[in-house]
């Protein structure tokens, strides 16, 4: 077969035929040169413990130290040629070390194995994002805890079905994503915690015959410890899968409360005003002000989501240790990542810069017979009725009130009587909305105190 028949199997793209495309599929420089500064971080680390232990002199080693920062800063500096032929990070920095320092870079391998490499890279990278999550969450919930504590007192309608099911507040309804993102920074703190050990020193799989010192390595780089099995260490990603495990639950938080902003931002609900600086306007319709920011953040949850999914794939069915699928892990990876902190960044600047619409927030709260529940719990408590049967009246009066165009508190007191004689006009006391919020005591319950007693509580934890 000809080259040109072999071409134009292949594909136009590929002038060189089956070895193009095998250097096109092989090579992941495209992307692991993210990893470069994690990737010389352990580097350094691995040639000062073999000057230690007298693998290498430390002569050597201090070549290598000095040409790592040579190579680093080129890299930081746009200096650095990439080469796909060099196929990754690893290679990409050992060679042009090379060109540095000349034979000395060729000890710095000893007694490591691109295996253990990458996953050192890798997990020194996936740590990195694991604090920037750390950090947008914390903004994020301080964001929301200014939000409750200016609101702990304003009263909304609480929906189910998003339908206007009883009174809240609005400082509550900020508390209840409070406690979800609190709960997303407790998932990313226990996974930095339990992916933090150092697989640098395992080698291809089965450790190494050097007298290497992987304690120091590991202390090195921040690590608690070295992993303990070389196979393992080597040849699993679920720290990776933990990241966008907990970026996916993270996501559909940030997703949610982006619907409700896209909601409460509509000229129908008014509840909210979002900035000019998270919002955009119509081509064509000037009065639009569209919520794109939140929009787009909703539609994250898809991104990370489906990376979460694709990295288990890649996983599912690898025998130990290593397979040169496990360079399928670090794209979706990279994308989740970037685009779950850039979503928390915008989640924070829409939540600092909102402006919650309180006159519209009151007017909806009372809507929608929002006070029925108060009522019937009022007839439990006053008359005696057992629950089920004070449901009963409380439906008969909602009828009643739909059928007469007014709310529950508009009912004449003759009116309630005509449904239920033992009902006094102290049930009028329980119809306002505010009273309805106030008395709504129980613990994590939307009462303006309880409200600021737990903001008052996250704040000390933030």
């Amino acid at each position: 077969m000809t080259d040109q028949s072999s071409n134009q199997m292949w594909g136009g793209r590929f002038a060189a035929g089956p070895d193009a495309i095998m250097e096109a599929i092989n090579a992941s420089i495209g992307f692991d040169q993210r990893m470069a500064a994690q990737d010389i971080a352990g580097s350094r680390a691995h040639a000062a413990m073999l000057a230690a232990t007298g693998v290498i002199t430390d002569s050597d080693a201090q070549a290598i130290r000095e040409g790592l920062l040579t190579v680093l800063s080129e890299i930081q500096n746009g200096e650095f040629q990439f080469s796909t032929a060099l196929e990754d990070i690893h290679m990409n920095v050992e060679a042009r070390l090379k060109e540095v320092i000349g034979e000395p870079a060729g000890r710095l391998h000893t007694g490591r194995s691109r295996n253990d490499q990458v996953a050192t890279d890798f997990k020194l990278w996936v740590r990195d994002q694991f604090d920037a999550a750390v950090s947008g969450l914390l903004a994020l919930i301080r964001a929301l805890l200014a939000q409750a504590e200016a609101g702990a007192d304003w009263v909304m309608p609480g929906f189910t079905h998003l339908q206007v099911a009883q009174p809240v507040t609005w400082g509550h309804h900020m508390m209840a994503y409070v406690e979800m993102f609190g709960r997303d920074l407790s998932r990313v703190r226990d996974a930095r915690a339990r992916m933090n050990e150092s697989p640098l020193g395992a080698a291809a799989l089965a450790g190494t015959s050097f007298p290497i010192d992987r304690q120091m390595t590991a202390e090195a780089l921040g690590f608690d410890r070295p992993a303990a099995n070389s196979l393992d260490a080597v040849s699993d990603r679920d720290f990776a899968l933990e990241f966008l495990s907990t970026a996916s639950i993270c996501a559909v938080h940030l997703s949610r409360f982006a619907e409700e902003l896209v909601i409460w931002s509509s000229a129908q609900f008014r509840f909210v005003t979002l900035s000019d600086r998270f919002s955009t306007g119509s081509s064509i319709m000037p009065q639009k002000k569209n919520p794109d920011a939140a929009e787009l953040i909703r539609a994250k949850v898809g991104r990370i989501y489906g990376a979460n999914t694709a990295l288990m794939m890649v996983m599912k069915g690898l025998p130990l240790a290593y397979s040169k699928d496990m360079q399928e892990d670090k794209e979706q990876v990279f994308d989740a990542a970037d685009n779950w902190m850039l979503a928390l960044a915008a989640m924070e600047g829409m939540v600092k810069d909102m402006t919650a619409n309180r006159e519209s927030l009151a007017a909806a709260a009372g809507s929608g017979f929002s006070t029925a529940t108060d009522l019937a719990d009022w007839l439990v408590r006053v008359p005696g009725l057992p629950f089920r049967d004070a449901h009963h009246v409380t439906g008969s009066l909602v009828a009643m009130a739909e059928s007469k165009g007014c709310d529950l508190p508009d009912l004449t007191l003759e009116d309630m009587q005509s449904v239920h004689a033992d009902i006094t006009d102290n049930v009028y006391s329980v119809l306002t909305v505010e009273n309805s919020v106030n008395s709504r005591q129980s613990y994590g319950g939307t009462a303006p105190d309880q409200v600021r007693a737990q903001v008052k509580r996250w704040k000390a934890l933030v």
